[in-house]
């Protein structure tokens, strides 16, 4: 067997087989620019006869339109990328990417560095780019070779569509619920201040409790199970009377489970305890963890198509989040 039989034909082998020079045999098998039908047909009987398969990222590259779509992650550091909610927008968006030959690579932007986002704007492998955690910094801080070419999860722009979840709906139903079940002197664990998206949640709760007559009570969190379970232990100490902790993410709700379980509070017998997202594990707990849906895969891959495609879409598209009622209210 000949070393050019062992490995597989080049476009070089079809413009010789075919008889054609190599230009006029990418025009044809990339469906651009003019070729004569004869061309057309002896490029075609070639292909066939070879069994040549286009390389979708080195045409990619010669056209200039990249091989990849980045996952820029915006955040304190890069232990951002280990969330789960990160992988599962990255695996969302793959499934858009993979039947158009285009990669998925995760990349972390440091938070108060949007100058950042000029490493990809230079790199011509990347063909678009979805943001994660989305800041009005990082928004005013596009490199203009970027625009059309990116998506938000979370915040957008005149130039960048967003995508999201409605989490002022979720947020208002799972208070609520708790308001429904009896709980009047119900605390809050937020998100983080830098992070626009997840102060929707809070003005939801202030209009809530304002409009019920009820005391406010909010402490800062980070999404953490970590910060959930400081928090727990923060409101028992500031409002021994509290009756309920609402958790702006579920690992936040497992952390505050935990220590009420350590110090022996019932749940929901003396706190009752919500989330947000209704990741897996929520429904697993005892008692099983009431929460709001988050759809992360289809606004993944609403945000994924919309980069891929480059038509305009509408500039905010929020999706539903529903009440997740258990036990642990």
């Amino acid at each position: 067997m000949t070393a050019a039989a062992q490995r597989p034909a080049t476009l070089q082998d079809v413009a010789r087989v075919a008889g054609v020079s190599r230009s006029t045999a990418s025009r044809v098998v990339a469906g651009t620019g003019f070729a004569s039908p004869t061309a057309r047909q002896q490029v075609a009987a070639a292909v066939d006869q070879l069994g040549y398969v286009p390389n979708p990222a080195a045409r990619a590259l010669v056209r200039g339109g990249g091989v990849r779509l980045v996952v820029a992650v915006a955040g304190t550091s890069s232990a951002v990328l280990d969330d789960p909610y990160v992988h599962r927008v990255v695996g969302s968006a793959a499934q858009v990417c993979a039947p158009a030959g285009i990669g998925v690579a995760l990349h972390w932007l440091p938070l108060g560095e949007p100058g950042a986002l000029d490493q990809l704007a230079g790199d011509r492998s990347v063909c678009g780019v979805v943001l994660v955690n989305t800041t009005v910094d990082l928004l005013d801080a596009l490199p203009r070779s970027l625009r059309g070419r990116v998506a938000s999860i979370g915040i957008g722009s005149a130039t960048v569509p967003s995508f999201d979840v409605d989490n002022d709906a979720g947020a208002s139903e799972v208070l609520r619920h708790l308001y429904a079940t009896g709980r009047r002197r119900i605390a809050m664990v937020t998100g983080p201040r830098w992070l626009p998206c997840s102060q929707r949640p809070v003005l939801a709760y202030r209009r809530l409790m304002r409009q019920a007559g009820l005391p406010e009570r909010v402490l800062p969190g980070d999404f953490t199970a970590a910060r959930g379970r400081a928090a727990a232990g923060e409101a028992l100490r500031r409002w021994p009377d509290v009756d309920a902790i609402y958790g702006i993410s579920d690992e936040t709700a497992l952390g505050v489970m935990a220590t009420l379980h350590d110090r022996g509070v019932r749940v929901p017998g003396d706190v009752a305890v919500a989330g947000f997202d209704d990741i897996p594990l929520a429904g697993m707990t005892a008692p099983a963890l009431t929460t709001a849906s988050h759809p992360v895969g289809r606004i993944a891959v609403a945000a994924a198509t919309a980069v891929l495609d480059g038509r305009p879409v509408a500039p905010v598209t929020l999706f539903p989040s529903a009440l997740v009622a258990r036990n642990s209210t």
